[in-house]
This record gives C-alpha cells, structure tokens and sequence, in this order.
C-alpha cells in the first residue's frame, strides 16, 4: 500500500514520521533514545484541533458560499455532489476531530502542567490559568455548538434523518448560525491557547 494512495496510509506514515522525529530529537538533545509520550496528548490536542478548526473554517468559507452561489446558478451544476458526497464525509472528521480536541485538552490541563487538578484553575478561570482557561471555555462551548446544534440539524439538512422542507428550512438557519458563532469563537480561542504559552500569563 502506497501511502500517498489512501487517507489511512498518509496518517500512519505520518503518524510513524512523527515517531522517528521523536526519538530523533530526544537522542540528539542527549536525552537517550525514548518516544516523548508525555507531550502525545498535547501532540494529539493540537492535530485533532487542526483537523476541526480547519474544516470549520472550510465550511464556512469555502462549502457555505460554494453552495449558495452553486443555489444561484440555474444552469449549473448545483450542488448535490459536496451535499451527498462531500459534506457527510467532512462532517464526520468535524464533530469526531472536535471530541478528541476537547478531551486531550482536558486530559492535558488535568496533568500536562505536571500538577493534577490545573483543569479546575482553568475553568475557574483562576490567577496563571485565565488565558487557558478562557480557551477551554470557549473550545467547550464551540463543542456544545457541534453536538447540540450543527450535527442534528445536518442529518435534517443532508437526508440522514427525516425532516419536512419547513424544518430543513429551519435547520439550515440554525445550523449555519451556530457554526458562524463557532468560527467567531475560534478566533479568540486561538489567541487564547497559543497566548498561555506565549506571552500571556493571566
């Protein structure tokens, strides 16, 4: 198997270059041999957030417009093709990606500072953690948005669950709000969970 010729092959080469350059960088700073497992979670956190910010930035820059104008072309195509093919694939990687982005980074808050319980002055939004924790909030409420909002209104819009044209009507709208309240939120999330490490200590 080629792994320029399938998703799973690209993630596990991927996945085993990433493992090699671990080992490689923990020889060469004279650590010994050894995989970094105790940066895999934060590691984790980051690729799934990736993948989840990414496809929220692509729906709602690229796929919502795409479709509209595709809904305004009446000799075109349309766009059946991203509703049948396209969009249940993305929307799969988009609310799974969000899951484990939102549990690795609470399995890091929990001991990823090398104290258990930062979670708790995260969330508390306590002195040293406000930046992280603000993050955390906002990650946490843009996952509610996923699961509560976006994904079941999908499956109506999509055909995956019964839905009159009145309610797909209606799904669409709240659908697309939540998502644009999610891609509004990611912005300060971003700053927030790069600026704990970086230059924000609140």
């Amino acid at each position: 198997m080629h792994p320029l010729n399938s998703i799973k092959g690209a993630i596990a080469t991927g996945v085993v270059l990433a493992i090699v350059i671990s080992i490689w960088l923990t020889a060469w700073a004279d650590m010994g041999i050894a995989i970094h497992l105790g940066r895999f979670d934060r590691w984790l956190h980051i690729v799934a957030g990736v993948t989840w910010i990414g496809l929220l930035y692509y729906f709602n820059v690229v796929q919502t417009p795409g479709l509209a104008a595709a809904a305004a072309d009446k000799g075109g195509p349309g766009g059946a093709g991203v509703t049948k093919y396209i969009a249940p694939r993305a929307l799969l990687w988009f609310r799974w990606s969000a899951v484990v982005t939102w549990l690795t980074g609470a399995i890091y808050l929990m001991g990823g500072f090398g104290k258990p319980g930062i979670i708790l002055w995260a969330f508390g939004l306590n002195p040293g953690f406000r930046t992280i924790g603000v993050g955390a909030w906002l990650g946490t409420i843009m996952l509610f948005n996923v699961w509560v909002f976006i994904w079941p209104n999908q499956k109506k819009i999509l055909g995956i669950a019964p839905a009159t044209d009145d309610e797909k009507a209606a799904a669409r709208k709240i659908a697309a709000r939540a998502s644009r309240i999610n891609f509004i939120l990611s912005l300060p999330m971003l700053m927030c969970m790069g600026g704990q490490s970086h230059g924000l200590p609140f």
